[in-house]
């Protein structure tokens, strides 16, 4: 495929797909897991998932390592906070990586984040994020998200 670059709108010169300048690249993945799974059996599914496509995501992003262990930690922890807090029947997870920042979002949650006394996993997924909060869900519940400098 080729594209044309163009300067008041007339073309000014033909390249191809893969040389057309890209501003941002999006990469994310959206699973949902089943109402079968326990919060441990979710919690190790998301886990999975994400072990699988964040490597790729973050390929060449400097400390790729380190964001992929603490995306997986704040994945665990709002997988574990709305598993035991469902709003609906299946859990519905997205992971995306915008090139600053991997986004981890999960819901639905039937009723707004608990304080971190009452979930102490939250400590964490509140130290290791830049950004935490929750939006009103399609499945009538609250979706948590959390983002996770990269």
């Amino acid at each position: 495929m080729t594209l044309s670059q163009t300067e008041n709108g007339i073309p000014t010169q033909k390249i191809s797909a893969a040389q057309w300048p890209m501003t941002t690249v999006e990469s994310c993945i959206d699973f949902a897991i089943g109402p079968e799974a326990s919060p441990v059996q979710a919690m190790e599914r998301a886990g999975a998932m994400a072990s699988l496509s964040l490597p790729r995501f973050l390929e060449e992003t400097p400390g790729a390592t380190e964001t992929c262990t603490a995306v997986q930690a704040v994945l665990t922890e709002l997988v574990d906070v709305t598993a035991r807090h469902k709003a609906g029947l299946d859990l519905v997870v997205r992971i995306a990586f915008d090139g600053a920042h991997v986004t981890v979002s999960v819901g639905d949650m039937d009723c707004p984040l608990p304080a971190a006394a009452e979930e102490p996993g939250l400590y964490l997924v509140h130290r290791v994020a830049s950004d935490v909060g929750q939006h009103a869900g399609d499945n009538g519940g609250r979706v948590t998200w959390a983002a996770v400098p990269a």
